[in-house]
């Protein structure tokens, strides 16, 4: 079971190792930025901007691009096999994705709206995968009992008779409770290259960050931060979404499982942590990334009331 865990990580951590995001930075080795947006610049685009400050923007830093500007496609006319970036991790997932984020937010007229329904659909398509998650995390509640029996029994034995013993013992429990062991890494590995990938896809799309989303203020690149500075008081709107979506979606996943007291303890000092850093975080994320976490930690929510009632209701 450890050696496919093995195998799993180390698949997975190839194929972020060959293809991600790369920030834009100048010749001083500074993080390049839209003055007007506060939204740090990739340096590995897929396409050419077509708003004409950002093309400039990229035109001034054209020798620190991966594939300067005259290379790339414009956005409108991108696809998947147009360009030089042949990494397995771009081919399978990252710009099919961009692709698609692309054509919708063509046809939508508005690309805000476009990455908005993508990571819906995302969430959709892997339903079916989280409630067997959940399920298998919920029948690992009602066996814990009994791997703790068995914990205790082999506790002072170290032979290796007595070790292959407390294997097949832990075996026929989940062969008993019908768990894979490894069902839920399995799991992990399908949902997350996926949604890594449709933020690279955002990220590497300048047209997704131009324009504004349903013809009101926000504008898709701009950072809250940058936005209020500039007297658009709004963006604290979009502040309070992203800490308010993430803490009921972690409020949610944890009510998913029976903890006892000392690691529910855990857990919550553990998400109000991370709900504090994401905050923080949040003042610099671009109004597109940001639209995408709302919805889909929105998302998350109603999913898991959903799981919740079709699971007790099997029980």
């Amino acid at each position: 079971m450890k050696k496919k865990i093995k195998i799993i990580l180390v698949l997975f951590l190839f194929l972020l190792a060959t293809g991600c995001t790369k920030t834009l930075k100048d010749d001083d080795k500074k993080v390049v930025t839209n003055p007007d947006t506060g939204q740090s610049l990739t340096s590995n685009i897929l396409c050419q901007p077509s708003e004409e400050k950002l093309y400039k923007l990229y035109e001034e830093h054209d020798e620190e691009l991966q594939v300067q500007l005259n290379d790339l496609p414009k956005c409108r006319e991108f696809t998947p096999g147009k360009l030089k970036y042949q990494s397995l991790w771009e081919t399978i997932f990252v710009k099919p994705l961009a692709f698609v984020i692309l054509k919708l937010g063509y046809l939508f007229r508005d690309m805000g709206l476009s990455v908005m329904v993508m990571g819906l659909l995302i969430r959709l398509l892997l339903f079916p995968l989280q409630i067997k998650t959940i399920k298998q995390s919920q029948q690992m509640q009602k066996l814990q009992p009994e791997i703790n029996r068995i914990e205790k029994k082999y506790k002072d034995k170290t032979d290796q008779e007595s070790m292959m013993m407390k294997s097949q013992e832990t075996m026929a429990l989940y062969k008993k409770y019908n768990i894979n062991p490894v069902g839920g890494c399995l799991s992990a590995f399908i949902q997350l290259p996926i949604f890594f990938a449709f933020l690279e896809a955002i990220n590497r799309v300048p047209a997704i960050f131009e324009g504004t989303f349903l013809k009101t203020s926000w504008n898709l690149g701009m950072t809250p931060g940058t936005g209020i500075g500039q007297g658009h008081y709004t963006y604290i709107i979009l502040i309070v979404l992203i800490i308010g979506t993430t803490y009921f979606s972690f409020k949610n996943t944890m009510n998913q499982t029976n903890q006892n007291p000392e690691m529910a303890k855990q857990m919550k000092m553990m998400t109000t942590f991370m709900i504090i850093m994401i905050g923080v975080m949040s003042i610099n994320l671009p109004t597109a990334i940001a639209l995408y976490w709302v919805v889909t930690n929105g998302f998350a929510v109603f999913q898991g009331i959903i799981v919740k009632k079709m699971v007790g209701k099997k029980d």
